[in-house]
């Protein structure tokens, strides 16, 4: 039994097809399932069943599959380990960062870490929660950068820093005459907001209805910088991240703080509890922590 072939079960399992799964390990197609093929003559049982589109495990193979997983992970633990020893001359790390939060934290930090481990390759996977957690626990991704609330037990959950989610307003807008703008001062406003399955529309939503206050939404969007640009064309107003209201871009919409309890989102790490970051990522973390960790705006 080899290691090649382990992983070349976990990808046929993952992708339910040969031809994807051989695409997936950089080799082809026919190679893949002779390796199996001898894998599973060796067992004495079949791991999959074989049909014209699709590869479906067997109970024999389900149970080696949990097996193959296991023994690959402390595999990786151990080459992880291993490289860890040297001094981040070189590798690479994968982030996973909500688009909400890529351009305004990212930047700054990346810098210094790049200064500080010129030799260490950086990759950033930008989706929503949902879509940046199932790449964690699919090992595709170091770590993710999302928001609360993260519910999944196979995963460790670290808050980074708290930010307050600031009033934006267009030109002439009567609230742009108040320094602090009260939650009743919102109704009837139309709202514009980040689209379903963006966990910042959601944030705002939920913290209008927790305050008994029932926006009209006029606009949807999945980009942040859209939402600014709309509430700076008058179409609406929205509630927008500090980090993004720190921007230096021009035609900005201007910012409130909202009377206390002042809406704010918790800016977690989250990874898998099987696989704890390496040090190159707990390096970058303590960038991030040391940038935004020590203020709540």
């Amino acid at each position: 039994m080899e290691m090649q072939q382990l992983r070349y079960v976990v990808a046929v399992a993952r992708t339910a097809n040969f031809s994807r799964a051989a695409e997936l390990c950089h080799v082809s197609q026919p190679s893949l399932s002779q390796q199996i093929k001898k894998l599973e003559d060796e067992l004495g049982e079949r791991l999959f069943d074989r049909r014209k589109r699709e590869a479906k495990l067997t109970s024999h193979g389900e149970t080696f599959l949990l097996r193959a997983r296991r023994i690959l992970e402390e595999v990786d633990a151990a080459k992880r380990e291993a490289t860890d020893v040297q001094d981040l001359r070189r590798g690479t790390l994968t982030i996973g960062v909500l688009p909400t939060i890529a351009p305004y934290l990212l930047p700054e930090v990346m810098a210094q870490f790049t200064e500080k481990f010129p030799g260490v390759e950086i990759v950033v996977q930008e989706d929503t929660t949902a879509r940046l957690l199932k790449l964690a626990l699919d090992y595709e991704i170091d770590f993710a950068i999302a928001s609360q609330p993260i519910h999944i037990e196979r995963l460790e959950v670290k808050e980074l820093f708290s930010e307050e989610l600031m009033l934006a307003l267009p030109p002439g807008h009567p609230l742009r005459r108040k320094r602090t703008v009260a939650v009743a001062d919102l109704e009837g406003e139309r709202f514009i907001v980040m689209k379903e399955g963006h966990c910042l529309g959601d944030q705002v939503l939920g913290f209008c209805d927790r305050r008994d206050v029932k926006p009209k939404i006029s606009f949807r969007s999945s980009q942040l910088e859209t939402v600014q640009a709309f509430v700076a064309s008058g179409l609406g107003i929205s509630l927008i991240p500090a980090m993004a209201a720190r921007s230096k871009r021009k035609n900005l919409p201007e910012y409130r703080s909202l009377q206390s309890p002042r809406p704010e989102r918790k800016i977690v790490v989250a990874w898998p509890k099987q696989r704890p970051p390496g040090r190159a990522a707990n390096e970058f973390l303590k960038m991030v922590s040391a940038r935004f960790g020590g203020s709540r705006h």
